[in-house]
């Protein structure tokens, strides 16, 4: 219902209230029974249950509960044991760190909802907002979050932040008149307020129209319910690597079942065989390895300021391709910050950003001082002293009490050490005329600024505030303005618009005595023009330099605003986000376009301006249709619906609304962008990790599955028993793989394109280096093997033991040339990754306790080599490592050659 179209007494019959007594507090509990509690819906948490089965649906976990039930119908109840515990550690490492962010979120979140003022039984009470019902009268002022979606009756002045609902950062005049047109966009009605904005100037009276989910935040915050979850590109990656390992898996078991029966084996036995191989070609330690690598990618985050809700979010981010950005606080710093003076006919740049009255005040590059500019101390009083809000300290940093323009300009005149409860001390207010949005001027008069005389400073909109001047202060002496001070004062106004500056002016006006008549009229005529100041919400510096590493990193970031085109542009330009304003373009716009010309718009555009929350879905589902992972960003709950259609939804944990955050797949702590590539950048390093260790363990199990079978095709003793399979896959293996997770990163990690979304996790290249490795490995361990059989006799504990200890160091050894996959040992270094030296040592310190001490020995049917058996154990251990490393020299030198 367009309750905005509607007169007050409209709706007090309607909702039948009372303007001004108010609702009993019979009839608001009978409206609170019908219309529900002014709450947003919200998901429910998932349950431990509901999180299991979620876990227990993965086809890895799937194959290894298979395996595990294999293993106990082959009475292998060791082996079986084992690779149920794995499954059930990894489900609770998982559960773990999203019940851990779960606690992280819960602490950003608000201790306590506000209360509000209501008229009830005649009486103004505060009570709970959540007990707030259609038809009670609500009282604001400065400082107030709006309980509800409210309908005004009457207005003093009253601005209200509603950055959190349309994203402008402005904060928006509002006055209790009458509105007749319905089609009117939310930020364009007036007399109408929404619940969760916050009133940043003046005061009200409303009568509350909406309440809970049928507020627009309300309504916004129920579509979310409506947006399904989508699989991640890992979770898509496993998957598919589940079902090729199940594949590569029932083939192994049909080839040799079908090679054992040809060379006339029983047939139950070489089925138990075949099963047993299966078994030891699924790398058990994978899903394990996979959870505790992303879990250890969230506490990385954590501590660079990026909560991430989802454990399989941390790699989703490392395949971004497009970051949609809301502006303000996250591409800007919220803080309002006078850039721009002019005076004595003069363009002075301001320096310094936020609202710590530090910086310079700059003319031609040297310091302008009072004596250069007389004019500047007149400008800083009246813009510190015609001013209602407040500059205040707290734990070392500045904050602003009421509107941010306002908290901008007595920064500007702080950077000269104005403060203002001194000027207000020497030149105290004695008389007003509050900022009017028909004036659209404010006046305060104060006492003692010349010769003890009344003084009115008046600061306002400037083209209005240069109509009521006939003089203009001009290093420091007052003379009749002329019309080409004022064609020079509307030129610098304009071009300080252009630049997307906030542009006042500021006048005074002198009266030998306390003028009866304090009205427009007297004070705001005939007055001397003073000055101009352009201010704006600047870019972070940081953002900057992010954004520059976002290009070089092929990720495309797009500003999506509801801010004013030529304010998002200038912002924008200065960002590096877009070079052109053809590459802006309003939100309105695509209102009209149908969804095919949407995907073709947003391919071209980098700047959305004036955005509903409609239009941000709409962009980011047209660039997921375009095939781009997408990461989105907001604070607002206009943002949420967006944040949920994204692959990776991000939200501010500072000025973020409730709604933004339990929508949101990342929290930022620091509210800055800089942390999203931050974040981009640790995502695409566990990527990268997962991948090098995914290729290593498939490398060890394919080779071991080789031997096994090429031993059935030689029709040998095998070289290996189940049980050492199961100490290889389980422990061997486990320790260097999951070190390999702890890599640091390739130093060009952030130059390299986003990777193709449809590329498998083991692409091309990745299945040639597995095929290599494998054969080498298979190589290496059946040429120890054979030397065993030759040394000490076929089928012997002593060959076994050759074949065990060489695989296992072969493994060993393969992890430190897995470390890159383009680097060689020589250019990372040996030692640089210190876990893989600890894992290495204490895998191998575990292979000495196997070999040397006796009763191990019996259980794995192994001796103790001598220091000759060594010496032919290290010689073929080598090969893998050493063709591995020679074809990265050989590749890095091609590639050398090809850039010169």
């Amino acid at each position: 219902m367009n309750w905005f179209t509607k007169t007050t007494l409209e709706i007090e019959k309607e909702l039948s209230s009372n303007l001004k007594e108010g609702l009993s507090s019979e009839e608001a509990s009978k409206k609170l029974e019908s219309y529900g509690r002014n709450e947003l819906e919200e998901t429910e948490k998932r349950s431990i249950f509901s999180k299991l089965k979620d876990e227990f649906k993965d086809p890895l976990i799937i194959i290894l509960i298979l395996a595990a039930l294999i293993s106990f119908y082959l009475k292998d109840f060791i082996e079986g044991v084992i690779i149920l515990a794995i499954v059930i550690i990894n489900a609770a490492l998982s559960i773990y760190q999203e019940g851990k962010a779960e606690e992280a979120i819960d602490s950003l979140k608000k201790m306590s909802s506000p209360n509000a003022k209501i008229l009830r039984d005649g009486k103004i009470k505060s009570i709970p907002s959540e007990e707030i019902v259609p038809g009670d009268i609500v009282l604001l002022e400065t400082g107030d979050i709006v309980p509800a979606d409210t309908r005004l009756i009457e207005s003093s002045n009253l601005k209200i932040d509603e950055s959190s609902l349309t994203g402008e950062s402005v904060p928006v005049e509002k006055e209790a008149i009458d509105i007749t047109d319905p089609h009117l966009e939310i930020g364009d009605r007036k007399n109408y307020c929404y619940s969760s904005t916050i009133i940043s100037y003046g005061r009200a009276k409303g009568i509350v129209t909406e309440t809970g989910h049928k507020t627009e935040i309300g309504k916004i915050a129920s579509s979310l319910l409506k947006v399904e979850d989508e699989e991640t590109p890992l979770q898509k990656k496993l998957n598919q690597l589940s079902k090729l390992l199940g594949i590569i898996i029932v083939g192994i078991c049909l080839i040799v079942l079908v090679v054992g029966l040809i060379y006339k084996h029983e047939a139950y036995q070489m089925f138990l065989t075949s099963i047993s191989l299966a078994v030891a070609a699924i790398p058990e330690g994978l899903a394990a390895i996979v959870t505790i690598v992303l879990s250890l990618g969230m506490t990385r985050m954590a501590k660079r300021n990026a909560i991430v809700k989802r454990l399989l979010a941390v790699e989703t981010l490392g395949t971004t391709t497009t970051i949609c950005t809301d502006k303000t606080g996250t591409l800007t710093q919220n803080e309002m910050t006078v850039r721009k003076a002019y005076l004595d006919h003069k363009v002075l740049d301001v320096e310094g950003i936020g609202y710590e009255p530090v910086g310079k005040i700059k003319y031609s590059g040297n310091n302008a001082s009072e004596e250069d500019f007389p004019s500047l101390y007149t400008l800083m009083t009246i813009s510190s002293l015609c001013n209602d809000a407040k500059l205040e300290r707290e734990d070392e940093k500045y904050k602003i009490i009421g509107d941010p323009t306002e908290g901008a300009l007595i920064t500007f005149a702080g950077k000269k050490n104005l403060e203002k409860n001194k000027l207000e001390e020497k030149y105290p207010r004695v008389s007003e005329l509050p900022f009017d949005s028909n004036r659209k001027m404010m006046t305060s008069l104060h006492k003692g600024f010349i010769d003890g005389k009344i003084s009115s400073f008046t600061k306002g909109a400037p083209d209005i505030v240069l109509e009521r001047c006939s003089k203009i202060l001009i290093d420091g002496k007052v003379m009749p303005i002329s019309e080409n001070d004022k064609k020079e004062i509307l030129e610098n106004n304009k071009s300080f618009a252009l630049s997307a500056l906030r542009v006042l002016a500021f006048a005074f006006k002198n009266f030998d005595s306390m003028p009866d008549d304090i009205s427009e009229e007297n004070l705001e005529k005939d007055m001397i023009f003073v000055g101009l100041l352009g201010m704006i919400d600047p870019a972070r510096e940081e953002a900057i330099e992010a954004i520059a590493r976002c290009k070089k990193a092929g990720i495309r970031t797009i500003m999506i605003t509801g801010d004013h085109l030529d304010t998002a542009f200038a912002i924008g330009n200065k960002l590096g986000i877009a070079d052109s304003i053809d590459e802006a373009i309003m939100g309105r716009e695509l209102n009209k376009m149908s969804d095919e010309e949407i995907r073709q718009i947003v391919k071209k555009k980098n700047i959305f301006a004036r955005v509903s929350p409609e239009n941000k879905v709409q962009i980011v589902t047209a660039l997921k249709e375009n095939g781009e992972i997408t990461a989105m960003t907001g604070d607002g709950v206009n943002d949420a619906p967006a944040i949920k259609k994204a692959d990776i939804g991000i939200s501010m944990g500072i000025t973020g609304t409730d709604v933004a955050k339990n929508t949101s797949d990342v929290i930022l702590t620091d509210d800055n962008f800089k942390t999203i590539v931050d974040a981009v950048e640790e995502g695409r390093i566990i990527y990268s990790n997962i991948k090098k260790f995914v290729s290593y363990l498939l490398s060890c199990n394919i080779g071991e599955v080789l031997i096994i079978f090429i031993s059935i095709i030689l029709n040998i003793p095998l070289p290996l028993t189940a049980i050492q399979l199961l100490w290889l896959n389980l422990v061997t293996d486990s320790f260097p793989a999951m070190a390999l997770g702890l890599e640091k990163g390739e130093e060009d990690i952030m130059e390299l394109s986003p990777r193709d979304p449809d590329e498998a996790i083991i692409d091309k290249k990745s299945a040639l280096t597995i095929g290599l490795q494998s054969i080498s490995i298979t190589i290496a361990t059946l040429g120890a093997y054979f030397y065993g059989m030759n040394v000490y006799g076929v089928d012997s504990i002593e060959s076994r033991m050759m074949s065990f200890t060489t695989l296992i160091v072969c493994e060993l050894l393969r992890a430190y040339s897995s470390r890159s996959n383009h680097l060689t040992l020589r250019k990372i270094g040996v030692f640089s990754n210190k876990s893989m030296v600890y894992a290495s040592i204490f895998s191998f310190a575990l292979l000495l306790l196997v070999l040397y001490i006796p009763f191990l020995n019996n259980i794995f049917k192994v001796s103790s080599p001598s220091l000759s058996d060594w010496i032919v154990i290290l010689l073929f251990a080598i090969i893998p490592v050493a063709i591995g490393e020679l074809r990265k020299a050989i590749k890095n030198k091609k590639r050398f050659q090809l850039k010169i």
